[in-house]
């Protein structure tokens, strides 16, 4: 099985893309598209564009977003929202599965805390696929995402995805 990961963002989108094998993650690749300056709907066709790319050349299996979270500023969270649907729409637009964490989640699963630093997030990143150099905190955090995915899925708690899916953060 093969993962992307896509922590979504208007200014940067982190993905990164992971194996499934032998009962361990691999690394496969990261980055992170960056939309630039400019209007909305430019931005937003780059981070279609980018990761449509990253879904050509790397072939995933399945994919997986992170859930947009509410802040003290609803503007910046419609635009979040907007990055992201571009994002699940450069899945969606390949046939590919889409699963959706929140970071809370993600940190949890990953951490052990769902309330980790980025930094935190980083470091285990780093530990759980033996990389030899720290992502960027995007791409990290979209590696996180597809680890946490494989292990709700290939884990401890495989048995609940049996024929399942996931649906408003719950498995259905």
């Amino acid at each position: 099985m093969r993962i992307l990961g896509i922590d979504p963002g208007l200014r940067i989108t982190g993905f990164g893309v992971i194996d499934w094998r032998d009962n361990a993650p691999h690394y496969v690749a990261s980055g992170c598209v960056r939309s630039g300056e400019g209007e909305l709907p430019q931005r937003l066709g780059v981070i279609l564009d980018g990761l449509g790319e990253a879904i050509r050349a790397f072939q995933p299996t399945q994919v997986v977003v992170e859930k947009v979270f509410v802040n003290m500023n609803p503007q910046s969270t419609l635009l979040l929202g907007q990055a992201r649907g571009a994002a699940i729409c450069a899945a969606v637009s390949q046939g590919l599965p889409v699963a959706e964490y929140t970071a809370l989640q993600v940190k949890q699963a990953v951490v052990g805390n769902g309330h980790a630093a980025k930094e935190q997030v980083q470091a285990m990143v780093v530990r759980l696929l033996s990389l030899p150099a720290t992502p960027s905190a995007d791409a990290a955090d979209a590696l996180a995402c597809a680890l946490c995915h494989v292990h709700g899925t290939q884990g401890s708690a495989a048995w609940l995805w049996a024929g399942r899916t996931l649906r408003h953060g719950r498995v259905v």
